[in-house]
Formats: structure tokens, C-alpha cells, sequence
């Protein structure tokens, strides 16, 4: 009797170890059904976008608000060509789920398609040791964020038609990054200052407007709107993306090199998002920031 209970307790403890050694071995591979979905993602949009050599000349932006033009100029963009895909990367950014919810250390990997608005961001992270994954993605009108953990289990799945919006005015605050996309018909202007102007973007029935500040050497420096929902229950609370620290990349270019996300509450800003931009990548040439 007591060998069988010896044997059983051998078997159930190889079992465990068996397990616990498949639940390592699972959390350690790069692979993950949520970040194949985003590479699938980005492959479709890649191959939906039609690439050309054109380049950006005075000309082509003489109709836009005089501070974008002074931006796109003072930027470095005149003679170089108009991008077509847009990728940014950004490493051990300062995340927050909620105001309370966990502080985390991300990778964020992000694209954004000029031809017709589309966006998809990758969150790579851990929460005490166990893989979280997040993925936020904008096409054809449909916005949505998804969070998984431990590649598997789904914590969160948002989508409807306030997500269709917030990720419309995302992809708008995030436009001066390429450029191109500022020359859309979709987006009507409207200058307020030397320093200021309003956008509006509208797309597969959706109105979305922001405005854009730039400092007095025409840098982009801040995108704020009363159009970005925090979630259903909150609602609309106003937010902005704040750009600092530019700096002169090999292809001639200036870049921020720090990107902050907020939400103005009435009791006080909440930066959820505070990250160094370590790459910028153009129709797949890359440029790191130094």
C-alpha cells in the first residue's frame, strides 16, 4: 500500500513539474497568438498600401495653415519622400492601466498607413512574471483594443463606437510623425494662432477634431481634443499627446524623442503613457533617434 501511495505521489509531482516546465517554456517563446495577429495585421495593411517615389515640395503644402507648412519645413521634410507607412518603437516606457491599475514597463511597437487611416500598436510587457500583451488597431473604420495575459487569457476586449473614435483622433494627433498624412482630404483646418491650428478629420461616418501646438521653432509640441473616451463608464475626459526633446536624426530629419499620453481629470493630469521613441521607420527604412 505504501509503494502504490509512493508511486502516485511520484506520478502527480512528474505531472506538476511537466506543467510548470510547459507554463516556462510557453511564457519564454517569442511566439503568441495575439502578436500573430498583429504581424498578420501589419502584413495585409503593407500589401493594401501602394508605394510611390514622390516627394514633399513647397508647393504640395502652400494650401495648409501657415504654422503645419513652417512645421513640415523647419522639420526637414521638403525634398525627402512622402512616406506611405509609418512604424515608431519605443522601449521600457512608463505605462499605466487605469489610475488604479498596475504601473508597467512596455515595449511599444507602432504603425500607421497613410493611404487611408489606418493604425495597429503592439504592447509587449510582464505583470509579476507572467507575459501581458496588449494590441490596439484601427482599420476601416473599426477601432479596438484587446489584453491578453499569459498569451492565452483575455482580460480585456474593448471595442464599439466610442473606440472607433478615440482611435481616429489617435491617428490624428500621431499624423505630424508622417507627414504625408496631413496632405489628406480628409482633414480640414483651421488656423487659430501663429502657433495653433484646429484639425478635423472624418472617415467611414466618423468626426473627430484636435488642435496642434507648435513652439517658436515650429516643432510639434502638443495635440489636444475633448473626442477620446477613457471607457464607457467614464466617458469623454480631455486628453493629449505631448512631444519633447527633438532631436536630428541620419536622414536629416527632426524627431521628438519623447512622446507622453494624458488624460486632463478634473483632480489632476494623468500621464499614462511616457516613453523615449527610440526608432522611426518610413516605408521600412529605419532611422534611429539619438
Amino acid at each position: 500500500m505504501k509503494r502504490s501511495r509512493k508511486r502516485v505521489w511520484i506520478i502527480v509531482l512528474s505531472v506538476i513539474l511537466i506543467v510548470i516546465a510547459g507554463i516556462i517554456i510557453w511564457f519564454k517563446i517569442p511566439f503568441s497568438p495575439l502578436k500573430r495577429a498583429f504581424n498578420n495585421d501589419i502584413e495585409r495593411l503593407m500589401k493594401e498600401t501602394s508605394y510611390d517615389d514622390d516627394l514633399f515640395r513647397d508647393e504640395d503644402i502652400e494650401y495648409l495653415p501657415e504654422p503645419v507648412q513652417r512645421y513640415i519645413r523647419s522639420c526637414g521634410y521638403i525634398g525627402t519622400p512622402k512616406m506611405d507607412c509609418l512604424m515608431m518603437e519605443y522601449h521600457d516606457v512608463a505605462f499605466k492601466q487605469g489610475r488604479d491599475g498596475p504601473d508597467l514597463v512596455i515595449d511599444y511597437y507602432q504603425y500607421d498607413f497613410v493611404n487611408e487611416p489606418a493604425r495597429a500598436a503592439f504592447i509587449d510587457s510582464s505583470m509579476f512574471g507572467i507575459p501581458f500583451q496588449g494590441y490596439d488597431y484601427y482599420t476601416y473604420g473599426v477601432g479596438g483594443m484587446k489584453g491578453v495575459i499569459a498569451k492565452s487569457i483575455t482580460i480585456f476586449d474593448t471595442t464599439g463606437p466610442e473606440m472607433d473614435r478615440a482611435c481616429l483622433v489617435t491617428y490624428l494627433a500621431e499624423s505630424p510623425f508622417a507627414p504625408a498624412i496631413l496632405l489628406s482630404d480628409l482633414i480640414t483646418w483651421k488656423e487659430i494662432n501663429d502657433y495653433e491650428v484646429e484639425a478635423t478629420i472624418t472617415y467611414k461616418g466618423q468626426t473627430v477634431s484636435g488642435i496642434f501646438r507648435f513652439n517658436e521653432q515650429y516643432e510639434y509640441i502638443e495635440f489636444s481634443t475633448n473626442d477620446r473616451a477613457v471607457s464607457e463608464e467614464e466617458g469623454t475626459v480631455p486628453w493629449s499627446a505631448v512631444c519633447e526633446d527633438y532631436k536630428m536624426s541620419d536622414n536629416g530629419i527632426k524627431y521628438p524623442s519623447v512622446f507622453k499620453a494624458i488624460w486632463h481629470y478634473p483632480d489632476g493630469d494623468f500621464v499614462y503613457f511616457d516613453g523615449g521613441i527610440d526608432n522611426i521607420s518610413y516605408d521600412n527604412e529605419l532611422y534611429p533617434i539619438a
